[in-house]
């Protein structure tokens, strides 16, 4: 005779699977390990140490003035005619 088997927990049981099964996926491809971040901030220090090494002048001024559109607007020739 066969086992009783409660559908409602079978559909669950198997939906739980599923995820866990599609969870594990992302996790090899996604996943990185703690060393793998870690090295990666340190190359990216490094590049910005070396980005920032080689600056023409130390940029103390969070925002430095830019000749654009709106500067150019102020230095125009039309208040002069």
């Amino acid at each position: 005779m066969a086992d009783i088997v409660n559908l409602r927990q079978a559909r669950k049981q198997k939906a739980r699977a599923e995820r866990e099964r599609l969870a594990e996926q992302n996790r090899a491809s996604h996943g990185r390990s703690r060393a793998d971040r870690e090295r990666d901030r340190l190359i990216a220090d490094k590049a910005e140490k070396f980005v920032a090494g080689h600056r023409r002048e130390p940029s103390s001024d969070p925002d430095p003035p830019s000749i654009g559109p709106k500067s150019a607007l102020r230095f125009s020739d039309k208040s002069d005619a």
